[in-house]
């Protein structure tokens, strides 16, 4: 059974920083590439940054230079660091495991953890 669980969210001071894990079990970790993904109410959901199994790295262009995405194959589990952070930062951020090429493999998500981003 796959399993995904982020930890980290809750609610911190305009400026602040915040740390998010999710564990991963059930997958072979260190052949997913990882992702971070946040919902805020009534928007899409967004692609905030991705890992590769060779450690590359992306981000999206609200995050870039404030968000670093890391991940530790040996506890299977990813990090979003999230500094600098901002009201419109404010969502539901969830991890999201999925193998390549993306059209062969399933995609796995956690259940999310909130952040929330207030003063």
């Amino acid at each position: 059974q796959v399993q995904l669980v982020e930890s980290g969210g809750g609610l911190v001071q305009p400026g602040g920083s915040l740390r998010l894990s999710c564990e991963a079990s059930g997958i072979t970790f260190s052949i997913n590439n990882m992702r971070w993904y946040r919902q805020a109410p009534g928007k899409q959901r967004e692609l905030v940054a991705t890992i590769t199994t060779s450690g590359s790295t992306n981000y999206a262009d609200s995050v870039r230079g404030r968000f670093t995405i890391s991940r530790d194959n040996a506890k299977n589990t990813v990090y979003l660091q999230m500094n600098s952070l901002k009201p419109e930062d404010t969502a539901v951020y969830s991890c999201n495991a999925r193998r390549s090429p993306d059209r062969y493999y399933a995609e796995y998500w956690g259940q999310g953890t909130q952040v929330t981003v207030s003063s």
